[in-house]
């Protein structure tokens, strides 16, 4: 089974930029995006062969997830079912027989960390939401988790210590997340890889490959044995993030 992520910075600009054939080469059972910014009936987009889920915001041309899924779930959930979390079009999750499929657009802490108080609240429900799930069956968690979580994960973790992104809160929220019975597949499966998922526009940062790690595929403990790669599509353009993918034996 072969699932994709990624933040695609505004669905209709993506479109215009190669979305669509990256989207039929990949050929994914699931193909999760975040950062919509629209309404389903603002873009045009056939994806024959998929069911399409959409999340968006209460605030116009703003964040959104969107899931599109080969096989039909048995149910499906937008949001975590608690209000204040809720008005952002930020989580959506499928439920199969054997798993549940979580995409997620994490908030951002913001410049000086204005929103950190809110994104640490989010990370304790959206925690609490993963292990109920869990306790189910197992869970795949994927998106824009808007954290580097270890020094490995960004090129220069010594300027952004204090970052949104790479604040010790932020880091220290994935961490309990983890210990909590998840895996971050791509860490996983590879201790020592340099690679980013995200550039800053300015500065030519993506020339220069000066990134951050902050897409990833996240899974229960005991599924982790089957999965059979995590990757990064560095070489993809079209948005300031690049995709992200899983493949998996469910």
């Amino acid at each position: 089974m072969k699932l994709i992520s990624w933040n695609v910075n505004g669905f209709r600009a993506c479109l215009n930029k190669g979305f669509e054939q990256f989207f039929k080469d990949t050929d994914a059972d699931f193909f999760c995006i975040q950062e919509t910014k629209m309404q389903p009936e603002q873009a045009s987009f056939e994806a024959e062969g998929y069911h399409q889920y959409w999340y968006s915001a209460e605030k116009k041309g703003y964040s959104g997830t969107a899931i599109f899924a080969k096989h039909e779930p048995i149910s499906v959930k937008y949001g975590l079912g608690i209000e204040e979390h809720d008005r952002e079009g930020r989580a959506i999750t499928l439920e199969y027989d054997d798993f549940y499929l979580l995409c997620v657009y994490t908030p951002n802490a913001q410049r000086e960390l204005a929103r950190l108080d809110y994104r640490m609240k989010w990370e304790d429900s959206l925690r609490n939401y993963i292990k109920s799930l869990d306790e189910k069956k197992p869970v795949i968690y994927c998106g824009d988790l808007n954290v580097a979580h270890e020094e490995i994960d960004l090129k220069n973790p010594k300027t952004n210590h204090f970052s949104a992104g790479f604040s010790d809160e932020e880091r220290g929220k994935f961490t309990e997340l983890l210990q909590s019975g998840f895996c971050d597949t791509f860490r996983t499966l590879y201790p020592e890889k340099v690679e980013y998922s995200w550039w800053s526009y300015m500065y030519h940062a993506r020339e220069k490959n000066v990134g951050w790690r902050i897409d990833y595929f996240v899974v229960s403990e005991r599924i982790m044995d089957k999965v059979k790669d995590s990757r990064i599509f560095t070489e993809i353009m079209g948005s300031d993030h690049c995709p992200v993918g899983l493949e998996i034996g469910l």
